[in-house]
């Protein structure tokens, strides 16, 4: 069976569009129902149906999908072992996405992971948790990072690192260094970051337990991501929940504080995504394990 339609044929069924489909592959939408066409005439069923406003697949086109995602993850892991080699110099492309919280650590271990392997080339792409579930479903990254972990029938999630989430205030502030009650940070100016990010869901989680929401604080602004958010209380607009591990080098050179909030231990299961049935490459793999084993051995990762 050629393996090239069935990669059109799994690109359609994931983003039900044919039009989509030929985007991501980078080819016309003629090209991509003519594969699809040519696929069903070899079959002598129907895969998909084309009635609706969205494409969808027919019970023989998601039995055919299930055994094509499984046959297309062999193709890929043998190409990955023979280009390589199973014991030779690693080479290849990782492509990995990330939630904002754990990208900076992230990015310093993928840095030393690829002076260890200068044959692999790496790329790192930073979105909110939802976005990096989507994309790891999709196929577009063969791994994701992700302070959440949303339910997604096409991904599965496996524990990475666990992450403090913290409270931060501009250096200076009332709070800073002190562990304050809920009454009072009603009173502060919080900032928080966008829906779908995960350190939100984990302080909306907390104050759920609580029987408080985030609408009952005083919330001032809502601005995006990570960084955003950070440059936002460093200049003295209000108060945040954040990653620990994404303010480490503020809380030491002291332009950022933290504080403690009565009661609650915010933090969070830091898990890998893959997408299901996608095996593995070796880079992949390899990746996994001196991550896990820097992560393990803080000296490591702090050198």
């Amino acid at each position: 069976m050629d393996t090239r339609q069935l990669t059109v044929f799994c690109e359609v069924v994931e983003r039900a569009s044919f039009s989509l489909a030929a985007e991501r592959l980078g080819v016309t939408q003629p090209a991509v129902s003519l594969q699809v066409r040519a696929l069903e005439k070899r079959l002598g069923t129907k895969l998909v149906d084309r009635s609706g406003r969205r494409v969808a697949p027919t019970e023989a086109g998601l039995r055919l999908y299930r055994g094509a995602q499984r046959l297309l993850a062999l193709e890929e892991q043998l190409v990955d072992e023979l280009t390589g080699g199973v014991e030779g110099d690693l080479q290849g492309v990782l492509e990995i996405g990330s939630s904002t919280g754990p990208s900076i650590m992230l990015a310093l271990l993928m840095c030393e992971f690829q002076r260890e392997h200068p044959g692999v080339q790496i790329a790192l792409s930073v979105f909110d948790t939802q976005r990096v579930v989507e994309r790891v479903a999709a196929r577009q990254i063969e791994l994701g990072v992700v302070g959440a972990a949303p339910r997604h029938r096409g991904v599965q999630f496996e524990p990475f690192f666990r992450d403090e989430v913290i409270l931060v205030v501009p250096s200076g502030h009332a709070f800073a260094g002190r562990t304050v009650t809920l009454d009072e940070l009603r009173t502060a100016s919080l900032i928080v970051m966008q829906d779908g990010a995960g350190v939100r869901q984990v302080i909306e989680d907390e104050l759920r337990a609580r029987g408080v929401r985030l609408r009952d604080l005083d919330v001032r602004l809502e601005l995006g991501l990570q960084e955003s958010v950070k440059t936002a209380v460093q200049r003295g607009y209000g108060v945040t929940f954040i990653s620990r591990t994404s303010v480490e080098a503020e809380l030491e050179a002291g332009s950022l504080a933290s504080a403690r909030v009565e009661g609650f231990e915010p933090s969070r299961e830091v898990s890998i995504a893959r997408a299901v049935g996608r095996s593995t490459t070796r880079a992949a793999q390899l990746f996994v394990d001196f991550a896990r084993a820097r992560l393990d051995d803080p000296a490591k990762t702090a050198s």
